[in-house]
């Protein structure tokens, strides 16, 4: 078998993560070192670039992603840099042949994100979306426990995602606050990962009712500026969503929750049991199944814990019995891509399911400034690019 040889765009906090995840590859499945390699990194200066190269292990670097994309070696890219970079990358990579491995959120908005899927369905390469968050084997089994129909009919969801990263008011604005670099806020930043896992559980979105608020409204410049700078997108987003099928849910994202370093995590309610997932405890699953509780003795009546842990398949080392961590969702994301790739078979999640999560984002938008429910198609169709 063949992977892809990657060419990296982009090598800020994420990058070095993704660098990371690479790296570890064929020590997960017992893989021969030069069974996948990172041919070359561009990053915007060159220093960087150069910097990144040494540490990634490869020859070639690049101030000029364009010249990253122009070499032959290059199979597939992967794209972390910021939003607002997206777009002409991705579209530059499709007519290059190159297949994509993009970063969350997939666009600035709607009308790019329908481009770029349609650049890459018109070049004919794989896309992958990087929401890593669907690779905890907690997750996977979830999604298992869905497809077996043990939740039967789903009633409803809730889902959160906190951080408390904003949380300062002293703290210096960062590109992540700037709607013209990042697009949006908190509902962009962490409200996409709790979307998509929720998106891939109880299935497409038909409309949303959203509130975002920005609670601290301007930060200094840099570090000790007195210079005050606007903060022009939202610090919380809190949604009410109905799926395509009726199921109506709740999702709450904020970068401002006090005391929660990174707490992403779910709840999903059926007529024949419940499913529930803290990112806080990521080696286990809880379960309700209520044809336990419905034995004339109780049976085992309440939640379970199930035992997930490190289970992936073919994965040669750590041990199983390890709890799993953050860094090895992104090497799993990225081991599936490869995978794909390789053998030619459908990657998952596409830019396509970025798309879908875009217009969902851009739904609550609308709704938050219009005061009600939007429709997922509306946006879709009014925001056709």
């Amino acid at each position: 078998m063949t992977f892809p040889t990657i060419g990296m765009i982009g090598y800020g906090g994420i990058g070095r993560v993704h660098g990371m995840a690479y790296r570890s590859l064929p020590f997960h499945y017992g893989l021969p070192a030069d069974t996948f390699r990172i041919g070359g990194v561009a990053t915007t200066r060159a220093e960087t670039a150069q910097a990144a190269a040494a540490e990634l292990g490869c020859d070639f670097w690049t101030a000029d992603y364009h010249e990253l994309l122009a070499r032959p070696e290059i199979d597939a890219v992967d794209i972390c840099v910021p939003n607002h970079l997206h777009a002409a990358i991705v579209e530059a990579a499709a007519a290059a042949g190159k297949h994509i491995y993009c970063e969350k959120p997939l666009a600035m908005n709607v009308a790019e994100a329908q481009r770029m899927v349609a650049a890459a369905a018109r070049a004919g390469v794989k896309t992958q979306m990087t929401f890593n968050f669907r690779f905890y084997p907690a997750l996977l089994r979830a999604k298992q426990l869905v497809d077996d129909g043990f939740l039967g009919r789903i009633f409803s969801f809730r889902g959160r995602y906190y951080r408390s990263s904003y949380i300062d008011p002293t703290k210096p604005i960062s590109w992540r606050q700037q709607k013209a670099i990042a697009g949006g806020g908190a509902l962009f930043d962490i409200g996409s990962h709790i979307l998509d896992l929720l998106y891939s559980l109880v299935g497409e979105f038909a409309s949303v009712q959203a509130t975002l608020d920005t609670l601290i409204e301007e930060r200094p410049a840099g570090a000790g500026s007195t210079e005050r700078v606007a903060v022009d997108v939202d610090d919380i987003a809190l949604l009410t969503l109905r799926t395509k099928t009726g199921v109506l849910g709740v999702v709450d994202a904020s970068r401002m929750g006090a005391g929660l370093t990174n707490d992403i995590g779910f709840e999903i309610f059926g007529e024949k049991g419940a499913i529930r997932f803290s990112g806080l405890d990521p080696a286990w699953l809880e379960v309700y199944d209520v044809r336990d509780a419905d034995k004339p003795t109780g049976g085992m009546r309440g939640f379970r814990r199930v035992e997930t842990v490190n289970r992936y398949a073919g994965q040669k080392a750590p041990d199983w019995s390890m709890a799993p961590d953050f860094v090895r969702t992104h090497a799993e994301c990225q081991y599936q891509f490869l995978m794909a790739v390789a053998e030619n078979r459908p990657t998952q999640p596409t830019l396509a399911d970025g798309l879908h999560i875009q217009a969902v984002m851009a739904a609550a938008e609308r709704s938050s400034q219009a005061g009600r429910w939007v429709r997922i198609e509306e946006v879709l169709e009014a925001e056709k690019g």
